[in-house]
């Protein structure tokens, strides 16, 4: 391994580096184990050659050798050689991560081509093969592009945090043996180093022997914010920036930026009973808790930056107030910034030096922003919006945070200081932009059920009837006028179910919380346009000033099939188009719909709903944001960011997008610096493209083999999956489907509902379930038949001519493509065998088939 600085010259060099790094990883693991245990690291060795072998040859011979050598290991050998695979695996992830940092550090240095599009490509391409998108186009469009990226708890990310903090360390000694300049004793060091920490993750339980609090998941998604996300935003807007520059247009505006984050950690209590207001009110002070104690380091440092004595008159009046203010005893100024344990600048500072007076200011308050919030985290019964708002020494809206900021960032400009003004402050100045003083806004997620239960109970305690037995005209009716009436609707003795009071309380915690913390509140489950007004009168009831934005989500094929319709209804009316201020957001889950209804007909049905949900929206001039609801795997709706996203329909981004970010996607797009770049380089060039070069509407005959193919598919889906009778006990004993449910991954049940059935299942405990046994039926059943229908049909040109001018169709058979090369009959078939009862093995070889 060089030490001799990064050469990376094509893809031939990355895939030796692969393979360096893999060899290196392996090699020490393996040296580990020979050194604890000779034996076990002799039953690896022979293990790893047998499958080798087979992988090689696919041949049953090799296969069956390899079985029996297993089946010779007793229980306690098997766990070993299992675990020792198991982190042979996880190392050889490791390695590939690595190799794609060092691809994207390559890619920036001119060194090598990237296979996915850049801002900087995406700006050429829409320069030199558009002629009506013109720079200043470009420039006006990311003005207004804004991204938002949601991290959820989806217990996909099966790494402990343990591990994940140890191989991170393990990346950062390799990624100093590629691009460092090292002595023999240095490279030495870190060769040790790397054997130590992988020492230790052999020697740290795999397994999570506790279920995560949602509070520790919360705390698991803020440290990527501290470790790579915090500090890469202000870098890659400085490079779009030069982007800019490079085509003759000026860097974004202050106020503007390209991305913020939202967060489902603490804020999902849809079938989680362990997500309570309690823990909404926690997660939203911690959240805070972190962003202020980020701004406070930024602030310190920038006090040592920032000696310049020379300002306008603006910054020398606001130093002049500030310095007004301070005690007139240097000594109990000096000793109580002391007692705070400020790094330096104990003394009053002059004010000849007017930038650190001003700073002194801002780490005073945002110190005692933070004792505040301490406070409000060990005492329950405060309302922290109010303690917030009402010291005028602690810090409650960003803008309070920006103004002083802007002050000095004018100054340096108006005194010929633009390098200073573009530097740390800069970053700073868009840090606040972006993360606020809630660091992420936590969406609230229920089922649309929970709310009808709780109009119920007040209707029939009003003598109104059962709210839950109206049509929907009797219930869009009566919200419509309580919404546009004064008159209080919840009465004070209302008795309630412990489920009911719970929604209620969550309410009453949003009203209590400071308003710039929260994003949307979602509405899983959402069938029609009352469940939307029941959430929006809810929030009045129980006194929520700011009210969240509220996002139905469409699961189900049927639910997507109807939206159309909902969301008519919804924006016809004229009360809540006022409310809603021309803006409506609307989720579209990937998951559900897949397990409702197989993988095409939910990718044909969300495109579709995309399209109409657009119309709708256009009909009544209201910016639609459409939430995507997307997973890792491709059967949750996964695939790679920038073709994902230029596959969308035309027309249904303009600018604006909400996704998901769920469980172990945020450690492959966030866990390190390059990879973070990465992403939101990706993002960044896909959105601006999907607005400034939309693809083409597909032909009329497109789409009616797609509607062909759909109907096929998921008929012959459901006739498996929801009519055959012994699907459910294949399932059940030939998948660990039930042992995923008890480890523990997450914070949330496997299940909705204590119900043995598909539909109480989520979504992630269905599509992991049948990736371990290699079936990856969730993804490809049902598919065969509608393509065999269409070719039989006389349809293979039409298919041929979709795949290759489609990009909806061409990625959506890519990701299936991908998935029947992961798949393996053979080993399903040895699972199937160990583990299925006798009769059932007819219906597990007609499903290989």
């Amino acid at each position: 391994m060089s030490g001799n600085g990064f050469g990376l010259q094509s893809s031939g060099g990355s895939s030796n580096l692969l393979k360096e790094d893999d060899s290196l990883l392996r090699d020490t693991f393996v040296s580990i184990i020979r050194h604890h245990n000779p034996q076990l690291a002799s039953k690896v060795d022979v293990v790893f050659a047998l499958s080798s072998a087979w992988v090689m040859s696919e041949s049953d011979s090799d296969f069956e050798m390899l079985e029996k050598r297993l089946s010779d290991l007793n229980p306690a050998e098997l766990i070993l050689v299992a675990s020792a695979f198991s982190q042979m695996l996880n190392l050889h992830n490791l390695s590939e991560d690595i190799s794609n940092a060092q691809s994207e550090r390559a890619a920036r240095m001119g060194e090598v081509e990237m296979s996915t599009r850049s801002t900087n490509r995406s700006f050429k391409k829409l320069i030199t093969e558009r002629d009506d998108v013109s720079p200043d186009d470009i420039y006006q469009a990311l003005c207004n592009q804004n991204v938002e990226l949601v991290f959820t708890a989806h217990p996909t990310q099966a790494l402990r945090g343990s591990l994940l903090k140890k191989y991170a360390k393990i990346r950062n000694e390799i990624d100093r043996l590629h691009n460092s300049r090292m002595s023999p004793y240095e490279k030495t060091e870190s060769l040790e180093a790397i054997r130590s920490h992988i020492m230790a993750a052999w020697r740290t339980d795999e397994i999570r022997r506790t279920k995560p609090s949602p509070q520790d998941e919360m705390r698991q998604g803020l440290s990527y914010f501290h470790e790579t996300i915090f500090s890469s935003l202000p870098v890659f807007q400085r490079r779009i920036d030069t982007a800019l520059k490079n085509i003759g247009q000026p860097m974004l505006p202050l106020e503007h930026n390209l991305f913020h984050f939202g967060s489902w950690m603490g804020g999902d209590r849809d079938g989680n009973p362990f997500v309570t207001p309690e823990t909404t009110r926690e997660v939203v002070i911690t959240a805070r808790l972190s962003a202020v104690n980020l701004y406070f380091q930024q602030m310190e440092q920038l006090m040592f930056d920032l000696s310049t004595w020379r300002c306008n008159a603006e910054l020398q009046a606001l130093a002049e107030q500030v310095t007004s203010k301070l005690t007139h005893d240097p000594h109990m100024l000096a000793e109580e910034r002391k007692r705070k344990n400020y790094a330096d600048f104990w003394n009053p500072i002059p004010v000849t030096e007017p930038f650190r007076v001003v700073l002194s200011d801002i780490r005073d308050r945002l110190y005692h922003t933070r004792e505040l919030l301490h406070h409000c985290l060990v005492h329950s019964s405060m309302n922290v919006k109010e303690v917030l708002e009402n010291d005028p020494g602690a810090y409650f809206i960003h803008d309070e945070l920006l103004a002083p900021l802007k002050v000095m960032y004018s100054s340096l400009q108006e005194t010929g200081d633009d390098s200073i003004a573009n530097a740390r402050l800069l970053d700073c100045l868009r840090q606040v932009q972006c993360f606020g003083l809630g660091m992420v806004k936590l969406d609230i997620r229920q089922e649309s059920a929970r709310h009808s239960d709780v109009l119920d109970t007040i209707t029939q305690y009003l003598g109104l009837g059962s709210y839950k037995e109206w049509d929907e005209a009797a219930r869009m009716k009566f919200l419509l006028g309580e919404l546009t009436g004064k008159r209080p609707l919840m009465p004070q003795t209302l008795q309630t179910s412990a489920e009911q009071a719970d929604v209620l309380n969550t309410f009453r915690t949003i009203a209590q919380l400071p308003g710039d913390s929260l994003g949307a509140y979602v509405i899983s489950m959402a069938r029609s346009a009352s469940d939307v007004l029941a959430v929006v009168l809810l929030q009045r009831e129980c006194g929520v000033s700011e009210t969240l934005r509220v996002a139905p989500l469409f699961e189900t094929l049927e639910d997507l099939h109807n939206s159309e319709a909902s969301m008519e209804s919804l924006l016809s009316n004229e009360w809540y188009r006022h409310h809603i201020k021309g803006e409506q957001e609307c989720m579209i889950g990937y998951s559900d719909s897949g397990k409702d209804a197989g993988r095409l007909a939910a990718a044909w049905g969300l495109y579709e709903v995309q399209e109409k949900l657009a119309a709708v929206a256009d009909k009544y001039d209201v910016k639609l944001t459409l939430f995507h609801g997307r997973g890792g795997t491709v059967g949750r709706g996964g695939g790679p960011t920038h073709l994902a996203i230029l596959s969308q329909p035309p027309g249904t981004i303009k600018g604006s997008l909400r996704v998901t970010i769920q469980g172990e996607v945020i450690e492959q797009q966030f866990g390190e610096k390059e990879l973070c770049f990465r992403t939101l380089d990706l993002y960044t060039s896909a959105v601006l493209e999907a607005s400034l070069n939309p693809t083409t509407p597909p032909k009329p005959e497109w789409r009616q083999a797609m509607d062909r193919m759909s109907e096929l598919s998921c008929e012959a889906y459901r006739d498996v999956v929801r009519k055959d009778p012994r699907f459910i006990d294949f399932f059940q004993q030939g998948t660990p489907v039930s042992e995923l449910g008890r480890m523990n991954i997450g914070s949330r049940p496997a299940k909705r509902k204590a119900a043995a059935s598909i539909d109480s299942l989520r979504a992630i405990p269905w599509i992991f379930a049948w990736t371990q046994t290699r079936f990856h039926l969730p993804v490809w059943l049902g598919v065969g038949e509608a393509f065999q229908a269409l070719v039989d049909d006389g349809k293979l040109d039409i298919l041929q001519e979709m795949y290759q001018s489609w990009p909806f169709f061409s990625v959506t058979l890519d990701m299936m493509e991908m998935v029947f090369a992961k798949a393996d009959p053979r080993v399903a078939q040895f699972y199937e065998v160990a583990l299925v009862d006798k009769s059932l093995w007819p219906f597990g070889e007609d499903l290989r088939k």
